[in-house]
């Protein structure tokens, strides 16, 4: 079947950003404040991907332990929205609505062009250079003709409709279980007495639960003052996060497991005895897809190795936090012995994130930001969270701002441009300040 139809370019930019998640956001303001025309383009109805349609209840730790390494972009936002949390605090609790208004209030003091509920559809290449990227909206389908494309879709669709290579999962394509993060009322967090998996094997053992999960992150205290608790519990397994049938049921069994995580809490645990379920979210959160290849791939490696990089574009902290794939219990001691032990640095520790691994292999005029940048699997469960990238996205927006001055050759930049101009922006990258 042949389908054709003549597109109207709406936008024609210096930069497009597909994707209005951490790292999408930090892409356009940082590529705005260089003086460049951006458009961003959102499905969804608000920014913020995960931490708004996700309902995830918690920001990733900006914190070495000596010094705030995750500056620059998202430090101003976290400022914004966890106000009361000492600048040390490794993990913020966040409220979605006030996530919600500081980004908007963020965007809309810029001079970036943004739609919401914008969908890209299609990404023309000819070679190595993308051309133009296809847009369903209300008003109908457009093209976007840019000097330069960011990938900040977190699954990095657009790389992947365009025809670029990328990896996704282990060698068998499983990735690390998504999850359908939910909002509670009624909860005293004043009663709790001990952690929210103590009783997960007694659980497991009276059958309260479909799936034997043992990987419970637990409810976080959202607005424990007025009972409100975020939850980041259960994991959808066998998820394949490239297809739209698979992630459907995902949803929908997240949605029907509520039922058993509620049951648990009620019987096994303190504080819970009158939580009621508010809201799941509109997202499945998905912690691991595809993950474009790059001009370098960071690896488990450079985790251990406290790695530098000549290109480095900022520096993260974060443990490596590969969330288990099956029920099995063996895959459970794995994540608490590479997530408490093996994988986790001391304080003032800190790996670089090298400019090389924001460039597809397959393309000239295009980067990429957040979760999909060019990592293997167990990096990428450090540099996923949300700081990671708002560092990666800054990152991208910077060096798209300077390539479109290039004709969009991304490679043709210089570094130290680069890396001056995001100290600029407030970025940490030792010895370049």
């Amino acid at each position: 079947m042949i389908y054709q139809k003549n597109l109207d370019v709406k936008y024609d930019v210096d930069v497009f950003v597909a994707g209005g998640g951490a790292a999408g956001v930090a892409a356009a303001l940082a590529a705005s404040r260089q003086g460049k025309s951006v458009f961003l383009a959102e499905a969804r109805g608000s920014f913020g991907g995960a931490l708004t349609s996700g309902l995830v209840p918690s920001i990733g730790p900006y914190f070495d332990g000596v010094r705030m390494i995750a500056t620059g972009i998202g430090y101003e936002f976290r400022q914004m929205v966890c106000k009361d949390i000492p600048k040390t605090d490794t993990w913020s609790p966040i409220k979605v609505e006030e996530v919600k208004l500081a980004f908007d209030e963020i965007m809309e003091k810029s001079s970036v062009k943004y739609t919401f509920f914008t969908t890209l559809c299609d990404v023309v290449a000819e070679g190595r250079e993308i051309k133009y990227v296809v847009l369903n909206a209300k008003s109908g389908m457009f093209a976007v003709k840019a000097k330069v494309y960011i990938d900040c879709t977190g699954d990095g669709d657009l790389c992947a409709l365009g025809g670029g290579e990328y990896e996704c999962g282990d060698e068998n394509g499983v990735v690390m279980g998504p999850t359908l993060c939910s909002l509670w009322a009624n909860v005293d967090f004043s009663k709790r007495c001990c952690e929210d998996d103590a009783h997960i094997e007694d659980a497991i053992r009276d059958g309260v639960f479909t799936y034997a999960d043992r990987h419970l992150p637990g409810m976080i205290k959202v607005d424990p003052g007025n009972g409100i608790g975020g939850g980041n519990i259960g994991h959808t397994f066998g998820t394949n996060p490239e297809d739209e049938e698979s992630l459907t049921k995902a949803m929908s069994w997240g949605r029907k497991s509520m039922a058993e995580y509620e049951v648990y809490f009620k019987k096994y645990l303190k504080g819970y005895e009158d939580m009621t379920l508010v809201y799941t979210a509109d997202m499945l959160g998905v912690r691991e897809s595809r993950r474009i290849v790059c001009d370098y791939m960071m690896t488990l490696e450079d985790f251990k190795q406290r790695a530098s990089f000549e290109d480095e574009v900022g520096r993260y902290c974060y443990a490596v936090d590969l969330h288990v794939m099956t029920t099995d219990k063996e895959d459970w001691e794995r994540f608490q012995r590479e997530y408490l032990e093996d994988y986790r640095y001391s304080e003032g520790e800190s790996y670089g994130i090298p400019y090389r691994s924001l460039i597809p292999v397959s393309y000239s005029n295009c980067l990429v930001a957040g979760r999909c940048i060019g990592a293997d699997r167990h990096i990428q469960a450090s540099i996923r969270v949300v700081p990671g990238c708002f560092l990666t996205g800054q990152a991208a927006g910077v060096a798209a701002a300077l390539a479109s001055d290039m004709g969009g050759e991304v490679r043709e930049i210089s570094v130290a441009d680069l890396q001056r101009k995001l100290v600029e922006l407030g970025a940490y990258i030792p010895g370049k300040g």
